[in-house]
């Protein structure tokens, strides 16, 4: 198996074989039977402290994953995707989120001046090529900052996608382990630790943005429709890349 090396240009070039380690398993045995704060654990002490970093969108469920990775170790490194086409409310939350939970190393990402000139002059690749956009805006971003990092930590659960119901809670990926400490959470859980700790809500998530993302490519969604359908809405797509695939498999 390989895993998909990615490309500050392109967003995505052919993979390049990256062995999945002997590890693995050992770990995802470690994992087995543990929640989420016995997974964090694995994730941020012992051979992995100070080699995790956490990946957050501080969208609508994101609070409850960085509550519980603060109680562990508030100083993780959070990385945070600016796009530069967020909604004003989710950079606001984001400001809210670090305060009350006491995050102590959130880092915003975001490309650098010549790929946005080079790729995305205008700033409307999102209509055009909305794949595009994400490798640049997303993508190759994340990619470069976590390559000093043996593993990171997502907020990724198996009900959201029909890609993610085979997640496992560790796997190999992008040529580092991948922490899923919430992968087997419905939305009845985050709702209720979420209620249980008090935790601040996003504030589109009360006008009808169940999953939140960058602003042009997110809408309201209508009563009855799945919790994402407001993401791309009418493309064939519900992943920016930056999570996609298990244990080596890229895209």
């Amino acid at each position: 198996m390989s895993a998909t090396v990615i490309d500050a240009r392109a967003g995505l070039r052919p993979a390049r074989p990256v062995p999945v380690p002997t590890e693995l398993p050992a770990l995802q045995k470690k994992a087995a039977g543990r929640d989420a704060q016995g997974i964090l654990e694995i994730a941020l002490r012992g051979e992995f402290q100070g080699r995790t970093a956490i990946v957050s969108s501080f969208g609508a469920e994101s609070a409850v994953l960085l509550h519980l990775v603060a109680a562990i170790d508030a100083a993780t490194p959070v990385f945070f995707l600016n796009t530069g086409k967020l909604f004003g409310e989710t950079l606001r939350y984001r400001d809210r989120l670090q305060d009350v939970l006491g995050l102590q190393d959130v880092r915003s990402l975001a490309p650098g001046l010549d790929a946005r000139q080079a790729l995305d002059p205008d700033g409307t690749l999102w209509s055009r090529d909305t794949d595009a956009c994400c490798g640049l805006r997303k993508v190759a971003p994340l990619a470069s900052a976590l390559k000093p990092f043996t593993a990171q930590i997502t907020g990724r659960k198996r009900f959201q996608t029909r890609e993610r119901g085979s997640m496992q809670s560790v796997e190999w990926f992008d040529g580092r382990f991948r922490f899923n400490p919430l992968w087997q959470w419905t939305q009845s859980d985050l709702a209720a630790y979420a209620a249980a700790h008090k935790l601040p809500a996003h504030p589109l998530v009360a006008d009808g943005y169940p999953s939140i993302g960058c602003q042009p490519c997110t809408r309201r969604v209508a009563a009855g429709e799945d919790y994402r359908a407001g993401r791309w809405a009418g493309l064939d797509k519900d992943e920016c890349g930056i999570h996609v695939g298990t244990d080596g498999d890229g895209i």
